[in-house]
């Protein structure tokens, strides 16, 4: 017994010291991961920090090399799209050199020579630039080669050697890593007990991670409201719900589901103005306040862009029109970011789901009522089978439109005479495009103009009817008649970039001077992005062309952007006119107007003369240029011709 006990006793004692054993060993297996764990700590920030650097200066060298492709294609094409690219990529290659250098850590001298080496070079290329414009080919090319070329090769040649220096450098580092890796991998399965902990763990994190992978999924990256996706399945589960309680009527009724998508209107022009950091943050914030506008149980998602998605459950059928009112009071604030102030407003189309559909079909409901609220400038508007028909025309006569265009014979120009109110003779024309559609007979520019204005076909009806217009005039020259044309100007062609070249062209093609075209365009398309449309009529101005602010009155511009606008004439819209002689408030805001005018040195032209009453109305008030159904109709261009040839019959 006694021999037992002292077994017992030995086999207690050996099973504390193997514990103990195994807790010692345990304990320094656990140091050596944590030691191992903070080494490969420090090799992945190195590496990540020599990533960064690696892919800064692969960056800038790629660019540095596209910068100078471009300066040797100015060379080629100076009115080519790589000189248009030039100086934007030129300031993209600045930026890449600023945030090498930033964190570039190793060489911060060299960096910085390098940033201020390509910053000299600028003077350059716009000097180069300025000898092609100059016509001076001979210059820029002996710019480039002995002052361009020197400084870019020299630049490229410095960056592409420390790009090599920090491949290398980072391979060295991932080398380093892969071994500790392996020094770590051997350390874990010494135990049985480390190797199961590591399976918990991993067990722990890959649930982990998936659930984050399943919420990715479902979440917006920028804004962290849900995604189209888990909108789509909130929504199938709201028609479920109410599929279901038709079923069970027994059940509490929550309503039909209605959705509400929110547009931010202008909120392209904030990101083409103020940058797209601006513009993620604006999202951010909008995000927010739509979600305070709305109640506790509405669910908010943003569909993708400047769109977002609310989905109501209510047994009130005017629901939508309640939230949307709140939403559009929650954007009459202005929002400040980074001391900028932005004013946005929203447009809001509203759809509730109607028996059998399903959620495609209400988000479409509800987008078609937003572009049709936001085409209208309504705020709102709820979606109405009307609605339906409504687009669908649309769409059949955009088709139309592109195959008029196409065909080039259905869409034709007549000419309305403008008249010099105190001589009588004929001051010019303006071109008015009619639509002879083969079936359906002549179609309203009313109807058609407003649909080509909403797509890109704009851009080739207003280069058909340019062509047209300065092709008459030529015409109307070579026969010995001065008749300077105006025309209509959309404001997607006034905003192109390219349309003053595109007038340059189209003048130069049909050999006409310049002051016998004039651009007329309205209050609204200036306003639309002033800063834009100033340059692009500056530019018109240019080239001789004269320009004119179309249905003055009807507009909100102001009388600063008035003062600084590059203009000829100003065209008083016709609701002012009709009603001159017989209402004393129409005759003082005409008269102010023709005063206005004159006083910033413009002509005024009156349109929609009705009678010879309202046409001495205006000669008393001084008023230049007059047109409408009293003095002529719009005519074909042959028609124009042959009262020219019989001035007397020039008035009607």
């Amino acid at each position: 017994m006694n021999r037992w006990k002292v077994i017992m006793g030995s086999g207690r004692v050996a099973s504390r010291w193997l514990v103990g054993l195994l807790s010692i060993v345990l304990a320094g297996l656990s140091g050596f991961a944590v030691l191992g764990s903070r080494e490969q700590a420090e090799i992945v920030s190195q590496l990540a920090s020599d990533s960064a650097n690696t892919d800064a200066y692969q960056r800038t060298a790629y660019l540095v090399a596209w910068e100078m492709a471009l300066i040797q294609a100015s060379m080629r094409e100076p009115d080519g799209e790589e000189r248009r690219q030039l100086l934007s990529v030129y300031a993209q290659t600045q930026q890449a050199m600023i945030e090498m250098a930033a964190i570039d850590s190793e060489d911060p001298l060299l960096t910085a020579e390098i940033v201020r080496e390509h910053q000299g070079l600028r003077p350059q290329i716009l000097a180069y630039l300025k000898l092609l414009d100059q016509g001076d080919a001979e210059g820029a090319e002996e710019r480039l080669e002995k002052v361009i070329e020197p400084i870019a090769m020299e630049i490229m040649n410095v960056v592409l050697d420390e790009q090599r220096h920090h491949l290398a450098l980072h391979a060295d580092q991932q080398a380093a890593g892969e071994a500790e890796s392996q020094s770590l991998l051997l350390g874990s399965l010494l135990t049985f007990t480390v190797s199961l902990i590591a399976l918990v763990l991993f067990g722990w994190s890959n649930r982990s991670h998936r659930r984050q992978v399943e919420d990715m999924a479902i979440t917006d990256p920028l804004t962290r409201l849900p995604n189209r996706t888990a909108f789509a399945r909130r929504a199938a589960q709201a028609l479920a719900d109410e599929s279901g309680h038709r079923r069970r009527p027994g059940r509490a009724r929550l309503g039909r589901p209605t959705v509400l998508v929110v547009n931010l209107d202008g909120f392209r022009d904030v990101n083409d103005q103020l940058g797209h950091q601006i513009g993620d943050l604006l999202l951010i914030r909008a995000g927010r306040r739509l979600q305070k506008a709305v109640r506790e149980n509405d669910f908010v998602a943003r569909l993708g862009a400047d769109e977002f998605a609310v989905l109501l459950r209510d047994t009130d059928p005017t629901i939508g029109e309640t939230i949307a009112a709140r939403v559009t009071e929650a954007f009459e604030d202005p929002f400040v970011i980074d001391d900028v102030t932005i004013d946005l407003e929203v447009s809001v189309g509203a759809a509730t789901a109607g028996p059998g559909e399903d959620v495609p079909t209400v988000l479409q409901h509800a987008d078609t009522a937003m572009n049709l609220a936001k085409e209208q400038r309504l705020g709102f508007r709820r979606f109405s089978n009307t609605g339906t028909g409504d687009s669908n025309a649309r769409l059949t006569l955009l088709g139309d439109l592109r195959r008029a265009l196409d065909t080039g014979d259905e869409i034709t120009l007549n000419y309305q005479p403008k008249i010099d109110i105190g001589t009588g003779e004929l001051a010019g024309v303006e071109a008015l495009a009619r639509w002879q559609h083969p079936t359906k007979g002549p179609i309203s520019p009313g109807t058609f103009i407003p649909v080509l204005e909403a797509t890109t076909l704009i851009h080739r009806f207003t280069h058909q009817v340019l062509t047209e217009a300065l092709t008459q005039v030529r015409t109307w020259l070579d026969l010995g008649h001065r008749v300077p044309v105006a025309v209509n100007i959309s404001t997607r062609s006034l905003l192109d970039p390219a349309f003053p070249n595109l007038v340059a062209s189209l003048l130069q093609q049909a050999r006409v001077p310049g002051e016998q075209l004039c651009i007329e365009v309205t209050e609204h398309s200036i306003m639309t992005d002033p800063n834009t449309a100033i340059e692009a009529l500056h530019r018109l101005r240019s080239l001789g062309v004269k320009t004119s602010i179309d249905d003055y009155g009807t507009g909100y511009s102001s009388m600063t952007y008035l003062r600084l606008l590059p203009l000829d004439e100003l065209k008083i819209d016709r609701s002012f006119i009709k009603d001159l002689v017989t209402d004393t408030g129409s005759h003082a805001l005409v008269a102010s107007t023709v005063e206005l005018g004159h006083n910033l040195g413009l002509a005024v032209v009156a349109e929609g003369i009705e009678d010879a009453d309202t046409l001495s109305a205006l000669h008393e008030l001084g008023c230049d240029l007059a047109q409408g159904y009293h003095l002529a109709r719009p005519m074909t261009a042959d028609a124009l011709t042959q009262r020219i040839h019989r001035p007397a019959a020039m008035v009607a």
